[in-house]
């Protein structure tokens, strides 16, 4: 079976290495959204806005110190920021690096699609 595609004659594999290394570009973006802790905090800020440590630990089970931690390893994989606003320091999200983890999410999505759809043809092809 061919690795090319019918629409522009291009080997995949060129590709599948340019994507490869996209996705492993992404990789700290996955890995601090990997734990649940940072999951909910990314997912509070995108839907609250802005919030100081006093407000994301308002309902967490654990110390504000360790908010503090996720927010900062969220920080390093540029995926949240804190703005000062007078003496308050509030945390909001980096909708750029969420893209960025959304449109690899669609590489991969793309990637699958393309592989089900040449084994449905290898497949449909021995039945003939």
């Amino acid at each position: 079976m061919s690795a090319r595609t019918p629409e522009d004659g291009s080997s995949h594999s060129g590709n599948s290495v340019r994507d490869s290394r996209d996705i492993r570009g992404s990789a700290p973006i996955f890995a601090a959204l990997g734990d649940k802790t940072r999951l909910d905090l990314v997912a509070r800020l995108c839907s609250g806005g802005p919030l100081s440590i006093a407000r994301l630990t308002a309902s967490a089970d654990i110390t504000r110190q360790a908010i503090t931690k996720h927010l900062n390893i969220l920080a390093e994989a540029g995926l949240v920021r804190d703005i000062r606003i007078g003496r308050e320091r509030l945390w909001e999200v980096e909708p750029r690096q969420l893209e960025e983890a959304r449109r690899c999410l669609e590489r991969i999505s793309s990637q699958w699609d393309a592989a089900l759809a040449r084994l449905k043809l290898a497949v449909e092809g021995e039945e003939h």
